[in-house]
């Protein structure tokens, strides 16, 4: 059985790679550098793997933190 790439537009890629980079980098001047797992969620989140409350869902999970939902 052959797995079903997700597609979104490019114009919605670059938005989300937009977001990524702007918290990736609002991390850093905090002083912290985000996780090879972290990374692994953010590229499947700009790549169309998941919705934007399933990234954000994932990345609290991967930290120990509770749901916002």
């Amino acid at each position: 059985m052959m797995k079903m790439t997700p597609t979104i537009s490019p114009q919605e890629r670059a938005q989300r790679e937009e977001a990524v980079r702007f918290a990736r980098n609002s991390v850093r001047l905090e002083g912290f550098h985000l996780s090879p797992e972290a990374e692994a969620l953010n590229r499947g989140y700009m790549n169309g793997e998941m919705t934007g409350a399933e990234h954000t869902a994932a990345l609290l999970a991967l930290a120990g933190l509770p749901s916002r939902s």
